[in-house]
């Protein structure tokens, strides 16, 4: 089973096809997990999330309460707490759940704090070994993690570049076959590797690396219109 998670972050940098995601989802009897604000978003959208959690203090009485009539598994977060919500959903999707896979909506944009734990939070030695089971999806980019070890990195079709993120200190990472190689580099620095991408007529390339953890980062352009 696949988890889709609506976290609180800015509706103008959604996937433009949001809606279709998560009825598509809704379909195929996966959870749907709404955070915080993330809950009414999923109500607006029509669509009632499987959970709910989060200390909720960003909505408004009658929002909550409509939420907690819909919603069968409601977890309250304490607003004073070592956790943040969403490394509380990562809890809760694996441990309670024991999905397979998590699609993570509505965790770029708006305040930086917030992006970057979204971002960093499986370093957690708790969590790190879902690594691999995460992505976290917005209008223009899709984050993918790595752990140790050799991968072959596909092709998506609707984003032509490809880039990666040392999130740690890493040792004896590779890029092979991709059109800008890269062999035997370690630093003990995060240190991204932007603008990647895959060689004509071929769908896949390898990466491999010993230690550290890394994000591959699927982008696209966004066209902008501007009234001249």
């Amino acid at each position: 089973m696949e988890a889709y998670v609506l976290l609180g972050g800015p509706t103008d940098l959604w996937p433009v096809n949001i809606k279709e995601i998560l009825k598509d989802a809704r379909k195929t009897n996966n959870l749907i997990v709404g955070v915080d604000r993330g809950s009414l978003y999923l109500e607006e959208l029509g669509i009632t999330p499987d959970v709910a959690l989060g200390d909720f203090d960003s909505l408004k009485k009658a929002d909550l309460a409509e939420i907690e009539s819909n919603v069968k598994d409601i977890r309250y977060s304490n607003p004073v707490k070592d956790l943040t919500d969403s490394e509380l959903m990562l809890h809760i999707v694996f441990d309670d759940y024991q999905i397979d896979n998590l699609n993570i909506l509505g965790a770029t944009g708006g305040r930086i704090d917030h992006f970057l734990i979204n971002l960093l939070m499986l370093l957690d030695p708790s969590l790190r070994q879902f690594a691999e089971q995460v992505s976290i999806m917005d209008k223009q980019n899709k984050i993918v993690f790595f752990n140790p070890g050799r991968h072959v990195i596909k092709k998506v079709s609707e984003y032509p570049y490809i880039g990666f993120a040392a999130l740690t200190a890493i040792k004896d990472f590779n890029i092979l076959g991709a059109r800008y190689e890269l062999h035997h580099y370690s630093g003990d620095y995060p240190r991204v590797f932007s603008s990647n991408e895959f060689l004509p007529n071929t769908s896949q390339f390898e990466i491999n690396f010993e230690k550290g953890m890394l994000a591959a980062i699927y982008s696209k352009d966004v066209n902008r219109f501007h009234n001249l």
